[in-house]
């Protein structure tokens, strides 16, 4: 009955795949809108945000003209939210293949406040962001003679020359269109608007223009109020070019009426529209990227097989010796050498801390599984830019359905240690608890901040509530039926027994801590470089799409975490230490504090111009909590590779 149901789900999913004749497929993006001659298009406005404080505002905080019907918040999903998006409707009006100039608003005379707050928000180098079908406008600008693009456009600026701060009150709009025939293209769309196809049957509804590009010129222009007062919205104006001369410039001070105007240009384009967000992704200087960052995967694969492959040899032949001898000359080797062998009674002793350990290493179970997946699914095109916040949502819901995942290993670990079951349920509780409540005290104390500074980042009370519940009736249900599977799951018996007495630990001349904390270097050598690139997209604006290089570095750092952990292990062993299980975790798990040793160096040399203590708090706030998670995860990989190693290594010598 089973195999039936499977086999009805499979051959459903291949109608829907192939059962229209196509001769294109597109999956990752937003689903496709076609526009006929002279059909109006949405714009809409994000929040207004700046590299210089990182705090985004409402676009309406600002004395900007409002839609005739009012302002209305657009659907967003849990992702944008927590990102400090605000996605509103905007006055702004296109007309497809329609090139018109505009006239918007004028406003009242500039209060106080008024002037101040744009002054404010001009100095502080905030950008508009605005987005047509999806796509975020775009500019080009010019420094030292190289073209630079930028999304948005800046709410003002401030010339060198002068104190004044000028407006940015005409917008010069050009949309890039293609023709499209509907010629049996069957197209999957995961964005914002949801899961949709466009097949053959639909040819004659889809054939119209599509848009693929957005681009803007931003001007600042000083009209005369008298007689922009006497138009309407939307009410056709003459041509403007944009002013070189300051006084021909529309200046913020009090009691200036600024008049908003804006012309739109549709041009054909030849671009397709699965290839519309080419544009935003392009890297400049990508070879130099591609180049440095194989270069660095190469020359640590290098290094870890080297040092698998020497350490391989040396325990095989600490295996071979041990088990050519008869009983007594084990014995007497027992009695005279000393090493690894010599812990046999106490390498499986019960370290400090037990439910910590195990609450730990659930809890990186989760975070790495989630880390995967998320990678992977974005890897192949499914957590495309075009569709904000499914990133980030897509990684909460992971993590709350992995809480299952989490509960099991704690719990099973616990027993391991343990001998008994007793005591589960208060493992798979912290196990549930320990990680989101780190994570969730520093976002309120985060939170309160932004609440002092009006920002939209800062999460509503609503938010915290809907959190909680997901959290409450997902994570912590599934993370205990997991501890449930663990009391049940097949006991992991030691391979050998330990005696009631612990050996005593040979002195050494330097602490083990010290080889444990230089241990983090070599799995922070393959992720540095991703790290750059990972901290300039979230705090410098830019699109990070190449995630199959950072597939590639996760499996990478995973094979590392677990090579440099078993070595430790093996080391510690060897100089008859057999408190290994913590060392074990903190040997790859100490990557994390120089993750955060870096991000502390980006922002001192890499982030000059965020400005403000609150700024700077914000960054290390989620900083902090990006390096728990990369301790939990490192840790719990290269604990889980250590604990099956000393396993291992145990059962295959013969002990009385």
């Amino acid at each position: 009955m089973r195999e039936k149901i499977s086999m009805i789900l499979w051959a459903f999913l291949f109608a829907v795949l192939f059962g229209q004749v196509c001769n294109g497929f597109y999956l990752p993006g937003s689903y496709m809108h076609t526009y006929s001659n002279g059909e109006p298009i949405d714009t809409k406005v994000n929040s207004l945000t700046s590299i210089e404080t990182e705090l985004p505002f409402s676009y309406y905080s600002l004395p900007y003209c409002k839609p005739l019907r009012g302002v209305k918040k657009s659907a967003e999903n849990l992702g944008e939210l927590l990102m400090g998006d605000q996605i509103d409707n905007s006055p702004y009006r296109f007309r497809i293949n329609k090139n018109e100039t505009l006239f918007l608003c004028i406003t009242t005379p500039l209060s106080e406040n008024e002037v101040k707050l744009l002054k404010q928000r001009t100095r502080d180098l905030y950008q508009v962001n605005m987005i047509l079908d999806n796509l975020p406008v775009m500019r080009y600008a010019k420094q030292n003679g190289v073209s630079i693009q930028w999304t948005g456009f800046p709410v003002g600026y401030t010339p060198g020359n002068s104190n004044d701060d000028y407006i940015i009150n005409h917008l010069k709009f050009t949309v890039l269109v293609h023709e499209y025939k509907g010629s049996g293209v069957e197209i999957i769309g995961t964005g914002e608007e949801g899961m949709g196809v466009i097949s053959e049957a639909d040819d004659k509804k889809a054939s119209g223009y599509e848009i693929v590009g957005f681009e803007v010129v931003p001007c600042s222009v000083k009209y005369d109020p008298e007689v922009m007062t006497k138009l309407h919205m939307y009410d056709n104006i003459t041509s403007v070019k944009c002013p070189s001369e300051l006084d021909k410039s529309q200046i913020i001070r009090e009691q200036e009426r600024i008049s908003f105007t804006y012309e739109v240009e549709f041009v054909k384009s030849n671009i397709r529209w699965p290839s519309r967000w080419d544009a935003y992704l392009k890297m400049e200087g990508a070879r130099v990227h591609w180049f440095s960052i194989l270069n660095s995967l190469m020359v640590i694969f290098f290094l870890a097989g080297i040092v698998f492959v020497i350490f391989l040899r040396t325990v095989r032949r600490d295996l071979t010796r041990y088990e050519e001898l008869d009983k007594e000359a084990q014995a007497q080797m027992n009695e005279e050498l000393s090493g690894w062998k010599l812990v046999v009674g106490d390498v499986f002793r019960e370290p400090d801390h037990p439910k910590l350990l195990c609450v730990m290493v659930g809890d990186g179970v989760q975070i790495t599984g989630m880390a995967i997946v998320t990678i992977i699914f974005a890897a192949l095109g499914f957590m495309s830019p075009a569709s904000r916040g499914m990133l980030l949502t897509g990684m909460i819901f992971l993590f709350l359905f992995l809480g299952i995942a989490a509960g099991y290993v704690a719990v099973r670990m616990w027993r391991t240690i343990k001998g008994t079951s007793e005591g589960w349920r208060s493992v798979a509780w912290s196990a549930a608890c320990f990680f989101p409540g780190i994570v969730f005290v520093i976002l309120t104390v985060l939170n309160f901040v932004l609440w002092g500074s009006k920002s939209t980042s800062a999460l509503p009370i609503s938010l915290y509530f809907v959190l909680l519940s997901l959290w409450f009736c997902i994570s912590v249900p599934l993370t205990l039926l997991g501890g449930f599977f663990g009391t049940r799951a097949e006991e992991i018996t030691y391979p050998v027994r330990t005696n009631q007495i612990p050996r005593e630990i040979p002195a050494r001349k330097y602490p083990s801590w010290l080889l444990v904390l230089g241990a983090g270097t070599l799995p922070f050598g393959t992720l540095f470089i991703e790290l750059f690139f990972i901290l300039s997209s979230i705090w410098l604006g830019r699109f990070y799409y190449v995630f199959g290089f950072l597939l590639i570095v996760l499996l990478l750092l995973v094979v590392v975490c677990a090579e440099v952990s078993v070595v430790l292990t093996y080391m510690h062993l060897c100089v008859e230490d057999w408190r290994w299980w913590w060392k074990a975790f903190f040997a790859s798990g100490s990557v994390a504090l120089y993750v955060f040793l870096y991000s502390i160096n980006y922002l001192v040399f890499d982030l000059q111009s965020l400005s403000g203590p609150v700024s700077a708090l914000l960054y290390l706030g989620y900083s902090l909590i990006m390096a728990v998670a990369i301790m939990l995860a490192t840790g719990t990989i290269g604990f889980l590779t250590s604990f099956y190693f000393v396993h291992y290594l145990f059962s295959s010598v013969k002990i009385d």
